[in-house]
């Protein structure tokens, strides 16, 4: 599945801009006494008080407001003295202690405690079982014996699934036929199932070929909610053997957005709004749509009929191709193939009047057949499908080559979805997405929608492989489906575009964000147990997909790209259509790798949370390495936080290169070893530490190696990748707000930016130079600081114009700058968004390229000001 967002939570910003860090910081401190008054009248004078104070306040804010406007362009021409590249600063020279201070003032959201710890979803046994009816828990003899997992005694074979659903009445009729079999003798039956209506029609002994035998007559049944079950009792225990539970049920498809759900669009051509019926059931939303074994282990085929309306142009879709079509009147049922064995989550139906596009996907494989892949969308939007459809061919038969296991199914589709909760859903066979992470108009959608539009069909196509044909045991290896997705994702874009350098991108979109999360006390391991639902739908976050991307993308530089690809082929073939652990997958690790004790190295990294800063002391050719946690914020060091068996110490896997040698050097810093030393064997201008920042760490060196590292920076900056120099910024700025070093090392680096041209390290860059800016926004340094801005932003500005180019990297690195360039009100480009603007409202038909809309829009109005412009715009976006 992919997020909605893989980041943490963002600060607030302006709709009409495209950087998640322009923002201003507000004084909202207000504390107000109340007093219990006297008499009616003074509660009027004392409201009457408090109402002129507030209007006083607002006027004054009004004021002030408009003045830092007025005085805008004084900022722009404001001269004062800036440093020429090789000049360094002092934190006294930059900053006034007021304003140091505030910038010791961490940007991130405020997380409180750790997560780890499940406050609201540790739900015990005893208040589950208090919504149960007073009777039933008298009559049960089972009723303690349940707990939010299933009895391993009994496991799911197939399921044979009719629904109906009423689109004008939005509820559906369901049937469902469950052949299981029995392991262990056991007294009862239960099912998942929740918000449904349930009956129990019928439970029947089957024969070892499937036939039936004795019809078995239940001693009670109930719904137990607080466990989300339905359970079939019995007197006597059910022997070891096959049986099928028969149940009717009925549920609304109107009262959320997951489980089997009614969503609409408002068709143009017609006018009207049209309806359909989908699905969306990770993790644990099967049971909301019908009862089921609905835990990730318990596989098993499926074979669904979905009844749909005959006109209306409706057709239903699910896993696998459509095997029947019978035509009853107004109503048409649908049956499809069986599938292969698969855990509920991924089921998916769709009755809907979708228009497609398709094309042949090469099996690639000796003996693989070709098979069909289509994308589904409402008739108004597909001929937005083109390029989500070009891209999954070419990313899926990518995957084919790269795991070298043919794709499962016959066939593969897509859908785009007017109301989804997630970005997408890697349903088998079927995969669904929200309508802005799959469809893509040149005409009004940015570089960045369409980078967005490959990752996110390049991360669910992954699970198809990886997810779907091996699945996790249980929800504590999620990072197993999702770290390894959020991984490939790349790889499967750099294959269909290699001009935009996606595996550095990687450390930008990815990797930075979650470092940042887990730097805070609120963090958690990426391995934990969760039992119940609650617990389990916490687990899908930037932990889970970031982190775990970044350490298997560690993992693999440490054993080798060719070993980490057979491994994971290796992985696939033992557990195709099964279910694996974290152990399983590092056990085909460690059979290919014999240098490194694998699992120990990845337990450091899986079972504690947070990371380690390296720090790194030089003493003539040897370097000293230590290492301790990170923390963002420096009081947390005397926090008290969760325990780790690790003590918050990593197995390490440290690369480096030198001015001297670029060839990578390579060495373990073991959990349980106090340093490691690096011996060069002649003396180095510097030596960089993390090489392409693949290792999940922070580097930290002394202020005189951090000036080596920032004199070959500016003198020749071409000697570091643009990963490295992207590291680089993000690792001094970082450690400069966790007062870790001095905020004058981190600005004095950021000078070489003045002659870098490349986005990744821009991207890195424009968001922590915004930072500084918006928490200097209402101080006396705050020219200053903005004076230096532009300056390293100036070459750069010039580079990119305003002109919109085919090469994709080039257009990110301009709507950076741009961006960035009017955060620093710096004049050439608030002047040309001026022009840009007023020329789009004297001819609103011809909009600025979608790459440039964003500046011109923000920039443009903010420049122009008037009344009349501001009524102009409203009008048009009404």
């Amino acid at each position: 599945m992919y997020p909605q967002s893989k980041v943490p939570p963002v600060r607030p910003r302006s709709s009409l801009s495209t950087d998640d860090h322009h923002y201003r910081i507000r004084d909202c401190d207000a504390r107000h006494v109340r007093k219990k008054p006297n008499n009616a009248f003074i509660t009027l004078v004392g409201f009457c008080l408090v109402l002129f104070v507030l209007c006083a306040f607002l006027l004054g804010a009004l004021i002030y407001v408009g003045r830092n406007i007025v005085n805008a362009p004084a900022y722009t021409s404001a001269a004062v003295t800036t440093p020429t590249a090789g000049e360094y600063l002092t934190n006294e020279q930059l900053f006034s202690p007021a304003d140091l201070s505030i910038l010791r003032i961490r940007t991130t959201t405020d997380y409180s405690t750790s997560s780890a710890t499940y406050s609201a979803s540790n739900i015990n046994m005893k208040s589950a079982t208090l919504a149960i009816e007073p009777a039933i828990a008298a009559a049960s003899k089972v009723l303690q014996k349940l707990s939010f997992r299933l009895p391993k005694e009994i496991r799911p074979q197939q399921y044979n699934l009719r629904l109906q659903p009423d689109l004008v009445n939005k509820t559906y009729q369901g049937s469902i036929t469950i052949k299981l079999e029995v392991l262990k003798p056991i007294s009862y039956i239960p099912v998942h199932a929740k918000t449904l209506n349930v009956t129990t029609e019928e439970v029947m002994q089957l024969s070892e070929a499937g036939a039936p035998l004795d019809k078995l007559t239940p001693t009670l049944t109930f719904a137990h909610p607080g466990l989300e079950y339905w359970v079939t009792e019995f007197t006597d225990p059910l022997q070891v053997g096959n049986y099928s539970l028969r149940l009717s049920f009925n549920g609304s498809l109107t009262d959320r957005i997951v489980g089997f759900y009614a969503s609409s669009y408002l068709d143009t051509k017609t006018n009207q709004r049209r309806w359909i019926a989908t699905t969306k059931f990770e993790p644990t939303y099967a049971r909301t749509a019908f009862p089921c074994f609905d835990e990730p282990a318990l596989k098993a085929s499926f074979i669904i009929t979905v009844v749909r309306p005959t006109d209306g142009g409706y057709h239903a879709l699910s896993n696998m191709p459509v095997e029947s079509e019978v035509v009853n009147g107004n109503i048409t049922e649908v049956t499809f193939e069986q599938s292969v064995p698969m855990s509920t989550y991924l089921a998916c139906i769709i009755v809907s009047d979708f228009a497609s596009q398709s094309k042949t996907v090469n099996g690639t494989l000796e003996g693989a057949e070709d098979f069909e892949m289509r994308v589904f969308a409402t008739s108004n939007q597909i001929e937005k499908v083109s390029y989500a459809l070009e891209t999954g061919v070419g990313i899926t038969e990518y995957y084919i080559d790269y795991f070298n296991v043919s794709y499962p199914l016959p066939k593969l589709d897509m859908a785009a979805i007017p109301d989804f909760v997630s970005g997408a859903m890697e349903h088998w066979g079927l995969v669904t997405y929200r309508e802005t992470a799959l469809l893509y108009d040149p005409k009004i959608s940015s570089s960045a929608n369409k980078q967005r539009v490959a990752t996110v069909v390049a991360h669910e196509l992954a699970h198809m492989w990886f997810g779907n044909l091996v699945t996790m045991k249980w929800w504590n290896d999620l990072w197993l489906n999702e770290g390894f997705a959020s991984y490939i994702e790349y790889k499967g874009v750099n294959k269909v575009h290699p001009e935009w350098a996606m595996l550095d991108q990687f450390i930008v979109s990815d990797l930075h964000n979650v470092l940042e999360l887990d730097a805070t006390l609120a963090s958690h391991p990426i391995v934990q147990t969760v039992e119940s639902p609650a617990q389990i739908t916490e687990l899908f976050d930037s932990i889970t997909y970031s982190k775990g991307a970044s350490v298997i993308r560690m993992l693999e530089d440490l054993v080798g790209g060719e070993k980490f690809r057979n491994a994971t082929k290796n992985y696939l073939f033992k557990f195709y259509y099964s279910n694996a652990e974290t152990d399983d997958f590092l056990t085909e690790i460690e059979a290919l790798e014999s240098d490194f004790d694998v699992k120990l190295i990845m337990q450091t990294w899986t079972e504690q949370m947070g990371l380690p800063v390296v720090e790194v002391k030089k003493e003539g050719n040897t370097y000293t390495l230590t290492q301790k946690r990170f923390l963002a914020n420096p009081e947390d060091y005397s926090a008290n936080f969760e325990e780790s068996k690790f003590n918050y110490h990593w197995s390490i896997p440290i690369t480096y290169f030198t001015s001297e040698n670029p060839e990578v050097g390579r060495t373990i810093f073991n959990y349980n070893d106090n340093e490691v030393k690096i011996t060069l064997n002649n003396a180095v201008d510097w030596i960089k530490i993390n090489k392409n920042q693949v290792g999940y760490y922070r580097v930290n060196y002394a202020p005189e190696q951090w000036q080596e590292l920032t004199n070959a920076l500016i003198n020749a900056r071409g000697q570091f990748s643009n990963a490295d120099r992207a590291h680089l910024i993000n690792d001094v700025f970082t450690l400069a707000d966790a007062s870790q070093l001095e905020y004058s090392i981190a600005l004095n680096l950021a000078l070489y930016l003045e002659k870098e041209l490349d986005y990744v390290p821009w991207s890195v860059a424009s968001s922590r130079l915004s930072d500084i800016r918006s928490l200097l926004y209402y101080t006396d340094s705050y020219r200053d600081f903005v004076v230096f801005g532009r300056k390293l932003l100036a070459q750069a500005y010039s580079m990119v114009t305003w002109n919109v180019s085919e090469d994709h990297l080039d257009n990110l690195l301009r709507v950076s700058i741009l961006s960035l360039a009017g955060r620093f009100e710096y004049k050439p480009m608030l002047s040309e968004a001026a022009t840009r603007f007023t020329a789009w409202l004297s001819n609103p038909s011809v909009r600025p390229d979608p790459d440039i809309r964003s500046a011109v829009y923000y920039y443009g109005m903010q420049s122009v000001g008037n009344e009349e412009s501001w009524n102009q715009v409203w009008e048009l976006f009404i």
